[in-house]
């Protein structure tokens, strides 16, 4: 049984509460269709389904949770699960999401009714030999009859990095990166997964100047992107370095981000009472709390000026 990565679920659940529209251009590009990029995207509620978890002794049970992602944008619904592992309840997964869009969009009449099946997508952030191409419902009918209903799988490690620059597709950046768990987990040579995200940083950044990612989308998508690397590595020597390539931090409670500026003031105010000039002060910020430069030279100027 693989290993539950809840990091993953995470990430893929707070980028699509805050940041919806940077999911139009993966629908463009796994359904071939040309939304624009400002067009109105609906996030449906969904309820519970069925998942498949194996237990200690080996057999099977059945839980409820819920589902990840109902998008409608225009008369058209579209379904997007992430996934991190192989999960045998997958194709009953979809089937349960598919009465779910029925009960809230089927069309009746006295003796008929049209239920719409929504358009639908398994992303794969990781591969095994047990990952499928494609997903398939047959629904097999009392008179014999059966109807496939059935999707390509989008499996990440497919993709290269140029192409999901050129094709816009922000949330696939964040798990670029699973490709290398090995390498990171294990402490082994680093030195292509840092190309990788370098080149990711510096393509966000480049998009941010060219006013295609926001703000808070490009310090989130880089928030995303460490939370990830600190799963993988979780806390071996990789993980400051891989994390500092993108600067910033994890996603944050408020209270971690009131402990962190508490922690930032200190060595300010500490470093200056020890007549360390700035550079020090910096450099110790970001050796003791992990920030990048940037931030620890904005701490620097807003607790530096109380000490002039």
């Amino acid at each position: 049984m693989q290993k539950r990565t809840p990091d993953y679920d995470n990430v893929f659940k707070t980028m699509k509460m805050k940041h919806k529209r940077l999911f139009v251009s993966v629908i463009n590009d796994v359904f071939d269709r040309d939304y624009p990029k400002d067009v109105k995207v609906e996030v449906l509620p969904s309820e519970g389904y069925l998942t498949e978890n194996e237990t200690a002794d080996g057999s099977k049970e059945i839980e409820k949770q819920i589902s990840d992602f109902l998008l409608k944008i225009g008369g058209e619904i579209y379904l997007l699960e992430c996934q991190s592992y192989d999960d045998g309840s997958m194709a009953i997964r979809i089937a349960e999401y598919a009465f779910i869009v029925a009960r809230q969009f089927a069309v009746w009449d006295i003796g008929h009714a049209t239920v719409p099946m929504p358009q639908f997508s398994v992303i794969y952030i990781k591969r095994t030999d047990k990952t499928p191409k494609t997903t398939t419902i047959t629904f097999a009918f009392p008179d014999g009859q059966t109807v496939d209903y059935k999707s390509d799988n989008v499996i990440l490690e497919n993709l290269t990095k140029e192409y999901i620059v050129e094709k816009r597709l922000f949330p696939y950046i964040p798990f670029y990166i699973a490709r290398y768990e090995k390498e990171i987990a294990s402490e082994e040579n680093i030195e292509k997964v840092i190309e990788e995200l370098t080149y990711f940083k510096d393509e966000m950044i480049r998009l941010h100047q060219e006013q295609e990612l926001s703000n808070d989308e490009l310090i989130d998508l880089k928030g995303f992107v460490n939370t990830i690397i600190t799963h993988i590595a979780n806390g071996n020597k990789n993980e400051e370095r891989l994390v500092n390539i993108m600067g910033g931090t994890v996603i944050e409670t408020e209270s971690e981000k009131l402990m962190r500026r508490g922690a930032a003031k200190m060595i300010v105010e500490l470093g200056q009472e020890d007549g360390l000039d700035d550079v020090a002060i910096v450099k110790r910020m970001q050796e003791k709390i992990g920030l990048s430069l940037e931030q620890a030279m904005a701490y620097l100027e807003q607790y530096g000026k109380q000490l002039v």
